[in-house]
């Protein structure tokens, strides 16, 4: 009965996570529906369409990777020339900001004069609107706004920090494109800026912007960080965006290769849409609306043909609450924007598998074949284009569509895990239990009666006894327990967290420069220190006290206990200890010496972990006295 109830729940639990997690890609959204008309619908036209570029993280570096800044500078003078995109959005982390040994962090000048440098020399300003933000990286050691330090108002394109509203008018509407600026200031050194913050100020700007954008055809935000790592207050980022058709953003770099493609939708329709990096893996974005639909592709930077179908869109980045798809079912036309350094020498349009034609040029990358959609009305149907230049490289794209509004297709779960979960919350509620069950498992043991110990025990009930032991022992009691609390409440450390200004930095958030900022990726160390160290270290120190109760002492456990058990035990302790060092080093190196001596949660604890070690293999026998006699008679029984 009670497998049948956990069954029950675990089946629960799951179809929860997938209805949250994977909102439908066409059902409109909740709420009034906006009634749109089927005309003027795609035809043969090269009317009613406008396309943009997103670069994202660029991190030019005055250290690493020589290649960078000059494919930029290429990308600038050379792609930007074929595609000729009305404007262009680099959404942060224009430089790199680390020093050469990769620990610290601190803007560095060169990176942003050879940032520019490229603007100027390839004269991209002249031949399109270039919108650059900040991203974290650009905010590292930044201990004011009209600081000299913050180097973006001087060297970027746009200059001016904060949130802003840029309307791109066209002869067929107006285009709303919103910054979000979440970055931090003061801004601290890394890693404690990963999370953005907006406060009330903020969204309150933020929330006026959205109302003006309301006049607009299509609302775009676009940030550096995604939503699930901006801490916003009520009633939150995602809500205040809910009339925007997308919001693009980067900052995740891919997860290190794991998830090349970062795509979502908000519960109200918003896509949400992170772009790869520039850094290592060379991605941008093209996005267009064809007579208000929108379409991207995201690219790897030199590989040409560039294909993207702009009708019939997406089914699965389809959303009824901000689209006139309607009109795909009211359209004449096939139309396909084809880039390439070479001219286009054919553009081959399948469907289902059925070759339907080639598509001819209208005008610039414009390319229609006349279709009958009524013949695609039911279910889903699969468009591919295949185009070949005049260098012999070819280019292919293609995706699902379909015209009935009660068709769904559902985003990959882990993207939307990634990109609609508010990571800081769940950061703060595991870094509560974790710290709370070593606390529990304490105070348990501490007061509960010690059962007899009968016939041979087995691994539970030693586990079960080495707690007992630990927790009735007030050296190991009170240092462990103080230990925990003092991950909750003390600082951790104090030191520069910006060069010239003191900070302190605490599980629940970091004072600096008169400010505080509050805990996001400090809950994330807190669960990592959790998990990688005062577990680990308080489970070592029961297997050390229950080899001790057994008679043992450092020496002659080594002869007495398997070697198979005790050396990867002992070796597993030291490598988490080596850890513990190597983030002592890290601390000096990012924020100075005084930090590393002035570190309860680092360097002290590496003193108390080596007090404790040598505690449990000198405390006299007398202390345990009681235990070493109940195992002696239990092994003799």
């Amino acid at each position: 009965m009670l497998g049948l109830a956990a069954g029950l729940l675990a089946a629960a639990a799951v179809a929860l996570l997938l209805d949250w997690y994977g909102p439908p890609g066409a059902p409109p959204a909740p709420g009034p529906r906006r009634r749109w008309a089927p005309q003027p619908a795609p035809g043969a036209a090269a009317a009613s369409l406008l396309w943009v570029v997103q670069v994202s993280d660029i991190h030019i570096s005055k250290f690493r990777d020589p290649k960078r800044a000059p494919d930029l500078e290429k990308f600038c003078s050379e792609t930007i020339d074929v595609i000729r995109p009305a404007l262009v959005l680099a959404t942060g982390d224009l430089t790199d900001a680390k020093t050469r040994d990769k620990l610290g962090s601190e803007q560095v000048e060169d990176e942003w004069k050879t940032y520019q440098s490229i603007l100027k020399r390839s004269r991209v300003m002249e031949k399109t609107k270039w919108i650059d933000i900040k991203g974290n990286h650009d905010s590292f050691n930044v201990p004011r706004l009209d600081s000299v330090q913050n180097y973006y108002r001087k060297y970027s394109a746009w200059h001016k920090d904060g949130s802003f509203h840029y309307i791109h008018t066209t002869s067929f509407g107006n285009y709303s494109f919103i910054c979000v600026d979440a970055t931090v200031s003061p801004g601290p050194k890394r890693p404690y800026n990963f999370f953005g913050i907006l406060n009330m100020n903020q969204m309150a700007e933020l929330s006026l912007m959205a109302t003006e954008s309301l006049h607009s055809n299509h609302t775009i935000w676009f940030g550096h960080y995604p939503t699930s790592t901006i801490i916003s207050p009520s009633p939150g980022i995602r809500t205040l965006m809910s009339s925007a058709t997308a919001y693009l953003c980067g900052h995740l770099h891919t997860m290190g290769g794991l998830m090349p493609v970062l795509h979502s939708q908000h519960r109200g329709g918003t896509l949400e849409l992170e772009l790869g990096d520039w850094m290592d893996n060379r991605r941008y974005r093209i996005l267009a609306f064809d007579h208000d639909l929108l379409s991207f592709t995201d690219l790897n930077f030199e590989e040409w043909p560039v294909v993207l179908i702009t009708n019939p869109k997406s089914f699965l980045y389809s959303s009824s609450a901000h689209e006139p798809l309607v009109k795909i079912l009211y359209s004449t036309h096939i139309r396909i924007l084809a880039f390439s350094p070479s001219v286009i020498i054919s553009v081959k349009v399948y469907i289902d598998g059925v070759h339907l034609g080639n598509a001819h040029q209208v005008s610039g990358p414009l390319y229609v074949l006349k279709w009958s959609p009524q013949n695609y009305s039911e279910g889903f149907h699969h468009i591919d284009v295949t185009v070949q230049d005049a260098s012999g490289r070819i280019g292919t794209r293609g995706h699902l569509f379909g015209m009935e509004e009660n068709l769904s297709l559902r985003f990959d779960f882990w993207s939307s895990v990634i990109l609609l979960t508010d990571h800081y919350v769940l950061a703060r509620v595991l870094f509560g239990l974790t710290v709370l069950i070593q606390i529990t498992l304490l105070v348990v043991f501490r007061h509960l009666q010690k059962p007899a110990l009968k016939g041979k025990p087995g691994l539970l009930t030693l586990t079960s006894y080495s707690l007992h032991v630990f927790s009735k022992t007030n050296t190991f009691y009170y240092s462990i327990l103080v230990l925990n609390l003092y991950t909750i409440l003390g600082p951790w450390f104090v030191g520069e967290l910006i060069d010239g200004q003191m900070g302190a930095c605490f599980s629940f958030g970091v004072f600096v420069g008169g400010s505080f900022l509050q805990g996001s990726m400090t809950f994330v160390v807190g669960i990592l220190q959790m998990l990688f160290f005062n577990l680990p270290l308080m489970a070592y120190l029961c297997w050390c006290l229950l080899l001790r109760c057994h008679g043992h002492g450092f020496r002659s456990h080594l002869r007495h206990i398997r070697r198979l058990v005790a050396v990867p035990v002992h070796l597993a302790m030291l490598l988490l200890l080596a850890w513990q060092l190597y983030s002592c080093y890290f601390l000096q190196r990012t924020y100075g010496t005084l930090a590393f001596f002035l570190s309860p949660m680092r360097t002290w604890l590496v003193l108390l972990t080596a007090a404790l070690i040598y505690k449990t293999w000198t405390l006299k026998s007398s202390e345990l006295r009681t235990y070493i006699t109940e195992i002696k008679n239990c092994q003799s029984s």
